[in-house]
């Protein structure tokens, strides 16, 4: 499941995948639906603090929308090309896989842990949002 890395000043068009496993999670079910298949995961609370619907999660290295979540686990929607063109085609019930989270979220979650004070008036002032 490799691409070509980004050009620094190249259009993103996607998720930011950096290519780095933050945790493994496990195949839990495998539903076709239409004209794709629904696989859900089972992920560690360390990774599902991250996850959101409709945002991004990187399995076995492939970019995947979320489509839906649970406490402990996450639904993807695989179309045909992504089974016949990634080794999740290939995955079954219990399988272990990968999980890489989104490099966006961990940044604001640190960003937020080191301000705890919030945004106060003063903060506000001294970045020209208010005028005394």
């Amino acid at each position: 499941n490799l691409e070509r890395p980004l050009s620094l000043g190249g259009e993103v068009g996607g998720h930011l995948v950096q290519g780095h496993i933050d945790d493994t999670g496990r195949v839990i079910s495998i539903k076709p639906e239409g004209e794709a298949v629904l696989m859900r995961f089972a992920a560690p609370p360390a990774v599902m603090r991250y996850i959101v619907p409709k945002g991004f999660i990187a399995v076995d290295g492939v970019s995947l929308t979320v489509t839906k979540r649970d406490n402990s686990s996450f639904w993807v929607s695989l179309v045909d090309y992504t089974l016949k063109h990634t080794n999740l085609g290939t995955r079954k019930i219990g399988d272990l896989v990968n999980l890489e989270v989104d490099i966006i979220a961990k940044y604001v979650e640190q960003f937020s842990r080191t301000r705890r004070q919030g945004i106060t008036a003063d903060f506000l002032q001294e970045h020209g949002f208010m005028v005394k």
